[in-house]
């Protein structure tokens, strides 16, 4: 594969693309504010939806479910990624939001365990299917749209705030989470507070939507609109498998190494080393910020420097940071901190490009359905497991082996992102 070089004014971004990255941003962020409300709140509503008596089983059961929802994101990678390369990038933004918003809100109104019995996780399994569904074709939809709405030169930069637009999602969840435990007691905390948090998600998704509807469909897409359709499923199959086979390669360090520290790294410091859990979110938020403060510059780096250099600097980082961070990982505020910094600045490499490199793999007609499908297949199985399968070691009494859990992702993802071929440059 080659690449071409990128003209002076290609870098330049022009008035109607900047609107088109800044509504795209924002409404992805209120859909990931719907998916990351669950695992921040995991902890805490635990025992609502689970029989009493042992509270590590109840949590297990609980993120069993958010592993369980990760099922679902290749089906939704599939449908709705195929359902936007034929109807259009903004029909599919439009469907992928109102089906997560509506999932937070039935959650939020749900019944207990001690009301309903065993219907609770029956509705709470559902809404996280839907969930899952609606994330699986949210990822492929939004890289999309954001990479064909950006300059040539500027395309790792434009697929920068589809993450700075993830992590802003987690970020507000990390702040519902510090905010509640930090206001309400126990009893409010268990009683309605979680339930206030799946609420406010719920309707943040209406903004999303209305943004949404607000947009124009990219170039792109009209492009190949008139031309004759083809199942994008089977024409990604047939005629991209290597592409395919890349865009799952690519995502296994990063989601997984990801969900870890961004997700479950503060449940999993306060059950390892005993920190209040308030404490532990709150360090995640402030490492939050300097995550997607960071992120935007890494996708002007990558836009200079290339894809490669940029990924392969993040799965090296780990693969030597990994030992110490798990080691030194200890019952106070700065260590937490500190450790969170120093990984988010290694997952910048990851996540400012991930969406373009994608995206640079694959013709428009098939793009969504080629970025979903594999993306939402790796995210299952390496991101949707890991707060299950680090919560199972630190019950099993294996914590101590975590970090090597970690090293050997970044060891996958330092061979494969040296052997990829460059794409900065390539005409989409």
């Amino acid at each position: 594969m080659t690449t071409e070089a990128v003209p002076v004014a290609a870098h330049r971004l022009r008035p109607d693309q900047r609107k088109a990255i800044v509504a795209g941003a924002i409404g992805n962020t209120v859909e990931w504010v719907d998916w990351a409300v669950y695992a921040t709140f995991a902890p805490v509503f635990a025992g609502q939806f689970f029989a009493k008596g042992n509270e590590t089983a109840a949590l297990l059961s609980t993120l069993a479910v958010f592993a369980v929802g990760f099922v679902m994101r290749p089906i939704g990678g599939a449908v709705l990624g195929a359902y936007s390369d034929r109807r259009g990038r903004k029909k599919g933004l439009t469907l992928t939001i109102s089906l997560m918003a509506g999932a937070s809100l039935v959650i939020a109104v749900c019944p207990t365990y001690g009301r309903i019995g065993v219907l609770a996780p029956i509705v709470l399994l559902l809404a996280r299917l839907v969930q899952g569904f609606s994330a699986g074709g949210e990822f492929g939809s939004s890289s999309a749209f954001l990479i064909e709405s950006a300059a040539r030169g500027r395309r790792a930069f434009a697929g920068s705030w589809q993450q700075v637009s993830v992590g802003a999602g987690a970020l507000i969840a990390s702040l519902l989470g510090t905010i509640l435990n930090s206001t309400l007691d126990d009893a409010a905390l268990h009683g309605w507070g979680w339930r206030l948090a799946f609420g406010v998600a719920g309707l943040l998704g209406l903004v999303g939507l209305w943004l949404r509807r607000s947009v124009h469909e990219t170039e792109a897409f009209t492009s190949i609109e008139r031309g004759p359709k083809r199942n994008p499923l089977v024409a990604m199959f047939r005629d991209h498998p290597g592409a395919a086979l890349r865009v799952a390669g690519v995502t296994i360090a990063g989601t997984l190494i990801y969900y870890v520290w961004v997700t479950y790294m503060p449940t999993y410091a306060h059950l390892a080393t005993g920190i209040p859990l308030s404490e532990a979110l709150l360090a995640n938020t402030i490492a939050m910020v300097v995550f997607l403060v960071l992120l935007p510059f890494g996708g002007l780096l990558s836009d200079r420097i290339g894809r490669k250099p940029t990924m392969t600097a993040f799965a090296a980082g780990f693969l030597i940071f990994a030992w110490p961070a798990f080691h030194f990982l200890g019952n106070s505020f700065w260590s937490v901190l500190v450790i969170e910094i120093i990984g988010l600045v290694f997952i910048v490499g990851y996540s400012a490009n991930c969406a373009v490199i994608m995206a640079e793999q694959f013709p428009p007609e098939v793009r969504t359905t080629g970025i979903g499908l594999p993306y939402a297949l790796a995210v299952a199985i390496f991101g949707g497991t890991a707060p299950y399968v680090t919560t199972w070691m630190n019950a099993r009494h294996l914590g101590n082996l975590v970090w090597a859990y970690v090293a050997i992702a970044a060891l996958i993802g330092v061979a494969v992102y040296l052997t990829m071929p460059e794409t900065k440059g390539k005409e989409l």
